[in-house]
Parts: C-alpha cells; sequence; structure tokens
C-alpha cells in the first residue's frame, strides 16, 4: 500500500498485518475526521467509517492482545477545554474516554508536543494512522508502542550493569 491510503472497508485488516512488524517506537493514532493526511514517507493514513471510540477501542484490544508490545497513550491536553457549546457531544466523548483509559494511564500533552513527537518518530519509523467520522476538535488519540517484554527498569538496570562492567 502507497503512505496514504483511504481504505474504507479494511482497516482492521490493515491493522492485523502491521501489529506483528511494529514494535518499540512505532505509533498509531486514532484520529478525528480533521485530521490531515500527512506527506513524510513512512507514515500511512487509512479511512475507518466509524466512531472514533469504536475503532480505538478495536485498536487497544489489538495492540493489547499482543506481547510482543505495550502502548503509551497521549490526548491533546486541549481537549479539557474545549467546551460542550462549541462541539456537541465533546462531554460524552471525554466521559467515554474516561471509562476506557480506567486501566491505562493516558498523558495529555499539548497538540503541539504530541505532533512534534509523532514527527521525530516518523524520521526513522513507520505510523499507522487511522482517520475516522468524528467531527470533535482536539479528540484524536495517539498510540506510542514500546516494548512489552522489556520496561524502563530493566533498561535501566541493564545500562547500570554495563557501566560498572569492567572494560
Amino acid at each position: 500500500m502507497s503512505d496514504s491510503v483511504a481504505d474504507t472497508t479494511h482497516w482492521e485488516a490493515r491493522l492485523a498485518t502491521l501489529l506483528p512488524l511494529f514494535g518499540h517506537r512505532n505509533w498509531i493514532v486514532v484520529a478525528d475526521s480533521a485530521y490531515p493526511a500527512q506527506s513524510r514517507a513512512g507514515i500511512e493514513t487509512i479511512f475507518a467509517s466509524e466512531d472514533l471510540i469504536d475503532v480505538l477501542r478495536k485498536v487497544l484490544g489489538a495492540t493489547n492482545a499482543c506481547r510482543h508490545i505495550r502502548t503509551n497513550i497521549y490526548v491533546d491536553h486541549e481537549l479539557e477545554f474545549v467546551a460542550e457549546q462549541d462541539a456537541a457531544g465533546v462531554t460524552d466523548y471525554r466521559n467515554e474516554l474516561q471509562v476506557l483509559f480506567a486501566d491505562s494511564k493516558a498523558t495529555r500533552l499539548p497538540h503541539e508536543q504530541i505532533i512534534a513527537k509523532l514527527d521525530q518518530a516518523a524520521q526513522m519509523f513507520r505510523i499507522l494512522i487511522i482517520k475516522t467520522e468524528l467531527t470533535i476538535p482536539y479528540t484524536s488519540v495517539f498510540l506510542e508502542l514500546d516494548c512489552g517484554y522489556w520496561d524502563g527498569e530493566a533498561e535501566k538496570q541493564l545500562r547500570e550493569a554495563i557501566l560498572a562492567a569492567p572494560a
């Protein structure tokens, strides 16, 4: 597939194909309908003609089923401040996210900081963006993939052991 593809019927199959290939430092974005198609090589955009929460639930289910990866979740800090009178449905959306992330920690960062992290990763690693039909601003959810069987504490201990080893 090319770097930017509109696939209205097989996004789940595409995700299933990519998950065994994806690992530490790849990203998956479940985006609202205004999220732009990016031009950088390595960023693939596909379309899911479904509700963002439904797509996100399926993506999290698929990533959680993978033993080799875990997700670091990022949401836009701005979402907390979007008013219901400006974006009908935003309150329900925030409540649905809260339920969906009940067992996970989602990091809230300004949108531009998340985009900068995504852009940095895209310089070397592949990104999958799944656009949805949602028309509420600042609702995209960014999933930075990490190693599922090695964590930061294990890495820290490894580095300390290397430094302590005789040359």
